[in-house]
């Protein structure tokens, strides 16, 4: 262990916005208020583990949002990580503008990806590249918004976006604890609007761009070279050439026309100049590669979308530009002239036909609309040069219909996505959308919020003390509160801050019934006063333990207290007649969901005296899908096929298994003792819902495999 401390350097430090954080504490936010982190010692792990910052909460007992699924209302969380700040979240095919102009759905966006952002300047907002720092993932109460250009947008209640008034939270209200500036029917949002889904890669698309880029700048011929004693057939010579400037759209082409059968060269074409870049070239002097590009670049009788799409964006890299705001494509060509017209009337794009008096012949196809067409012409179209597709700088203002027309309650939970940028913000489907301001705050204290974040532990320091004043306030009633929610209450910081005998010892005092769920060993300091407190009120625990397999427990959870010894924890709450229930979390297909393991696991929790015992199949959110998956290919591959099986139509397992492993525990359970006499199933005491595993293979960092 080693010991760090962490000064604020701010005259009037706080940690969250001035305006996120009520005048006073009130019970029921669902958000403990904090207040600048103390001077004092900060505890880190060694090889990148946790670190725990010392701060002064505002409030402790939080409230549960009414929507939540869980069994109870009021939690204490004494330490706080990476949870406590997912609430700004989009649904995760929301399209993100990234920095090369295309986009990709949020759910795969990743830390150190380069996106679009926002820069005040003067009068205006310009878009501007930024790092994401942050991805993550939680569930929450789901809203549609939906714009009048028809953008539609899913989002938690508690995301922000930006609006011709500043930045608007989806649903808010006008008065008492609910107040804060809200969307609301009638409001304009800031941005292009809805973005274009991009093409497919058929072949269709791809015989299109390659008659677009070819037919507008390579060189496609034949010619004669008479030798004697050759025959006219055998001095016909065939030549083909593609010479660009960018890369991109010269190893597109090059790949598409592999894909249709046509081998070519490349070579250095031209060097760099004063006033031009160095470019590459691509050629084939092949008869039977000259015939088949000829037929490639054949105009089609009946040309489809896909073939129209790549059309265009191929006539683009080899003719178009795009400065100053203006969009053209330029050609001497009637046919080709007529081709782009028809393409972009078909799309329904707003252009203009210009000519050029100093080049007789030069015709120009300009897009109008301004940046919400262009940025429709390429996610539409998807051209391979990216510099022509960069908006940096651009003034954010656009003519878009985006005004709120409704705001719906989805009435379902989903799994919901967020990202943290360099510039606080980024465009969702066209909107400027706000980050979680949670996770800059770390920047106070020198940390960075990405990976920091994650890793430090705000510790609340006064949380003992801050109990007693509000379990005294008459306005408490005395309902049940629940600790272990979100982070385990007894990490490794508890061991040095000791916050759990202070709130116990409040919660006792005050008769007020808790329950607790934990992982750690570290309960067992405090049950001399657990075994206080359920004298005078109730009192639940509940540990969990998903099988007595120490190789999947090594593999799964490192991070944790073996098996065993988290069954010495219920077996020691039993002998001191303190009720401790077991969650049997996860029963992991394949690796422990046998008949033999379960009765083995459910015997164990039986004999260590467990009260109760609810049994829960994995589950795999986006996500966590994709980490488990890449464990499970590099520990167990012989699975994946099963499990693609099993958890390809969502996250959940098909029921007939679910009920093929729920009769497996039914059974054991009712030959240990572990059913009520005379019922039919497991008793379902639940403290509190299971915190998430660690991730397979890591050292502690929680993942949300589990649902309850």
């Amino acid at each position: 262990m080693r010991w760090e401390t962490l000064r604020d350097q701010h005259d009037e430090p706080a940690l969250f916005e001035r305006a996120a954080v009520a005048p006073e504490p009130e019970r029921g936010t669902g958000r403990a208020g904090l207040a600048a982190p103390g001077p004092g010692p900060v505890l880190a792990g060694d090889d990148g583990g946790a670190v725990a910052v010392e701060i002064r909460a505002r409030s402790v007992i939080n409230r549960v949002p009414g929507e939540s699924a869980v069994p109870f209302r009021w939690t204490i969380n004494p330490y706080r990580g990476c949870s406590h700040a997912c609430v700004y979240c989009l649904s995760g095919d929301t399209p993100i503008l990234l920095a090369d102009g295309r986009t990709r759905p949020l759910a795969d966006i990743r830390a150190g990806d380069r996106i679009y952002g926002t820069r005040r300047e003067g009068s205006y907002r310009r878009y501007t590249p930024t790092t994401v720092l942050a991805h993550w993932v939680t569930v929450k109460r789901a809203y549609r918004i939906t714009l009048a250009d028809g953008t539609t947008l899913t989002a938690s209640g508690d995301h922000r976006f930006l609006t011709g008034r500043g930045w608007k939270y989806v649903t808010g209200g006008t008065s008492g604890r609910h107040r804060r500036p809200h969307l609301t029917e009638g409001i304009g949002l800031m941005g292009t609007g809805h973005y274009a889904a991009p093409p497919e890669n058929s072949a269709a698309y791809r015989q299109g761009y390659l008659c677009g880029i070819i037919r507008g700048d390579a060189h496609h011929g034949e010619y004669s070279y008479r030798r004697a004693g050759r025959s006219a057939a055998a001095s016909r010579m065939f030549r083909f050439r593609l010479a660009l400037a960018d890369d991109e759209a010269l190893d597109r082409a090059a790949g598409y026309l592999a894909d249709f059968g046509v081998s070519t060269d490349r070579f250095d074409f031209s060097p760099a100049t004063a006033n031009r870049r160095p470019m590459a070239a691509i050629r084939n002097s092949q008869r039977a590669s000259f015939e088949r590009i000829s037929e490639i670049t054949q105009w089609p009788v009946a040309p489809c979308d896909e073939w129209r799409k790549g059309f265009l964006a191929g006539i683009f890299d080899a003719e178009g530009s795009c400065s100053q705001g203006v969009l053209r494509i330029s050609n001497t060509d009637p046919e080709i002239i007529t081709a782009i017209l028809l393409s972009l009337k078909h799309f329904g794009f707003e252009h203009t036909l210009e000519f050029r008096a100093t080049a007789p012949g030069m015709q120009i196809v300009r897009l109008t609309g301004g940046l919400r067409e262009r940025l429709r012409f390429f996610h539409t179209t998807d051209p391979a040069i990216t510099r022509k597709r960069r908006i940096d700088d651009v003034a954010l203002k656009s003519e878009a219909p985006l005004d709120v027309v409704s705001i719906e309650d989805t009435g379902e939970e989903r799994t919901l996505y967020d990202i943290t940028t360099g510039t606080g913000d980024f465009l969702a489907n066209g909107v400027v959308s706000h980050n979680c301001f949670a996770r800059r705050t770390h920047e106070y204290l020198d940390l960075d919020s990405g990976r920091d974040f994650d890793t430090k532990i705000m510790v609340k320091v006064n949380a003992g003390e801050l109990l007693r004043r509000e379990l005294a306030d008459p306005r408490w009633s005395g309902e049940p509160i629940a600790m272990g929610t979100n982070t385990d209450p007894y990490q490794r910081a508890e061991g040095r801050y000791r916050l759990m005998p202070q709130i116990i010892a409040a919660l006792r005092d005050f008769a007020n019934p808790f329950s607790i769920l934990t992982k750690g060993r570290l309960i067992l300091r405090d049950l001399d006063l657990l075994e206080e407190a359920a004298r005078v009120t109730d009192v639940g625990l509940a540990v969990s333990v998903g099988s007595l397999d120490e190789a999947v427990w090594r593999s799964v959870e490192p991070g944790t207290p073996r098996p065993a010894a988290r069954l010495d924890v219920v077996r020691r709450c039993a002998d001191r007649g303190l009720d401790c229930s077991v969650l049997m979390a996860p029963i992991l297909p394949g690796l422990t969901d046998s008949a033999e393991q379960i009765e083995a696991t459910v015997a164990a929790i039986a004999e260590a005296g467990a009260t109760s015992l609810t049994p829960i199949l994995l589950h795999l959110r986006p996500g966590a899908r994709e980490w488990y998956m890449q464990w499970l290919a590099r520990e167990h591959p012989r699975l994946v096929p099963r499990y693609r099986d099993l958890y390809r139509r969502g996250a959940y397992a098909p029921k007939p298994y679910r009920d093929l492993v729920s009769a497996r525990v039914r059974d054991a359970a009712r030959r240990h003792g572990l059913l009520r006499p005379g019922g039919d199933d497991i008793p379902r005491h639940r403290p509190a819902p299971p915190e998430a595993p660690a991730a397979p293979g890591t050292r502690g960092e929680q993942l949300s495999l589990l649902q309850p």
